[in-house]
């Protein structure tokens, strides 16, 4: 014992030797959270599914914001394409008819 621990009350004492049950009690409930590995493997999986689930949350609100409100705008669309790029409809278009006429001289 230290000389300063005569001169202490009991009270004293005793709220030492409780704030020191606390502390390890602390420090027990830390080191079993730390050692069960199943329930650490459980919050990790839910945070990563949080996680995975925001971030396809944002994706579907960038494809909607990308895509054509209506079926008709979509043409409008596509027909503005078609304007503005005409060489590769043409090259497609010629692409198709050779594959065409391929596959009706393969099966003669």
């Amino acid at each position: 014992m230290s000389e300063g621990s005569e001169s202490r009350t009991p009270e004293e004492i005793e709220a030492d030797i409780q704030a020191t049950r606390e502390e390890l009690g602390n420090t027990v409930e830390a080191l079993a959270a730390k050692t069960d590995v199943k329930a650490r493997a459980k919050t990790k999986a839910s945070e990563t599914k949080e996680a995975v689930s925001e971030k396809l949350s944002g994706l579907g609100d960038s494809a909607r914001g990308a895509a054509p409100e209506s079926a008709s705008a979509g043409a409008q669309q596509a027909a503005q394409s078609v304007k503005d790029n005409p060489e590769y409809v043409v090259l497609a278009g010629a692409f198709a008819a050779g594959v065409l006429a391929g596959w009706i001289a393969r099966g003669r």
